[in-house]
């Protein structure tokens, strides 16, 4: 098989926010990136944007191109390094977005639809599928930075729970684990600030928590 990932690339960085990668995307052919995508087969759509909300769940900022690349090869799919570099990017600009503006799944669904209208509803359904799961945390996790900077943490309590609703994306009897912050802004005010997560979730923030605890202790 002929490799159309061009020269080999071990690890690329990715930077989805940046202004001019989404203009570029948005003026030269935005349906053109969505088309890619769509070519992608549901599973495999699947695993690189739960790949994209991890990376971002554990602020590693970066994709491996390679790897990505390889997987499309495997199933089929023969995308250069670019093509699949702007399907990152799309993705990880958007899922951003909706974590700083706290977008629900249904915003967030409005917003790629305006982008383009060339994304499938089975992507869409997708789509909010994944977020109505990583969003809320990957919320928290922005408004817990911004506060880190502007607040004292007073107490957080979290207690374990089992899911018993009826969500689709979270399977029934399944363990999660809910949380409450106490925030006190620089007047001494007290805020609180309440989510849920799946304890693989729960142990990547009580991870990222001590990390930042270390580097506030040396400020």
């Amino acid at each position: 098989m002929v490799n159309v990932c061009g020269p080999a690339m071990v690890y690329q960085p990715v930077k989805a926010t940046a202004a001019s990668v989404m203009l570029r995307i948005q003026y030269e052919s935005a349906d053109h990136v969505v088309e890619k995508i769509e070519q992608l087969p549901k599973d495999l759509i699947a695993e690189t944007f739960l790949v994209l909300l991890r990376n971002l769940q554990d602020q590693t900022g970066a994709v491996d191109l390679i790897e990505t690349c390889d997987k499309f090869q495997r199933a089929g799919i023969n995308l250069d390094q670019t093509a699949v570099q702007d399907i990152v990017n799309l993705m990880s600009y958007y899922f951003r977005l909706g974590a700083k503006s706290n977008l629900s799944a249904d915003d967030l669904v409005s917003r790629l639809s305006q982008f383009s209208s060339v994304f499938s509803k089975p992507t869409l359904q997708l789509v909010h599928c994944l977020w109505t799961e990583h969003g809320p945390i990957l919320h928290s996790q922005q408004e817990l930075l911004s506060m880190a900077s502007i607040g004292q943490l007073v107490d957080i309590q979290w207690k374990l729970g089992m899911a018993v609703s009826s969500d689709t994306c979270r399977s029934l009897n399944s363990p999660f684990i809910s949380v409450l912050m106490k925030i006190a802004d620089t007047s001494g005010e007290a805020s609180y600030k309440t989510f849920e997560m799946t304890v693989p979730q729960f142990q990547n923030f009580y991870k990222q928590f001590k990390e930042m605890a270390s580097v506030l202790e040396t400020v």
